[in-house]
């Protein structure tokens, strides 16, 4: 069930916003509701792509197993070149 909020826009972004609205033919409280789902779907995908690197970070700290980046450059180049390998194995 959808629930009630207020926004307060800046005059020139509402302008901008009726514009827009007009133009697509939806109004604007579409416009508003559509950025705001995009908004929220981007910023989740940030946010986990963010937790997992403190993931990785973390098993790093714990565990210290690594490959190098030499390691990680030449297996992304067999992958760019078409050869699917499996990723270099890890180690201290």
């Amino acid at each position: 069930m959808p629930t009630p909020v207020a926004v307060k826009l800046d005059e020139d972004v509402h302008s901008r916003m009726k514009v827009l609205a007009e133009a697509r033919d939806r109004s604007p409280h579409w416009m508003m509701r559509e950025a705001i789902a995009q908004y929220v779907e981007r910023e989740e995908k940030r946010e986990a792509f963010r937790q997992d690197g403190i993931r990785a970070w973390n098993a790093y700290q714990e565990t210290g197993l690594h490959v190098t980046h030499a390691e990680a450059d030449a297996w992304l180049a067999q992958l760019a070149a078409g050869d699917d390998q499996e990723p270099p194995a890890c180690h201290v």
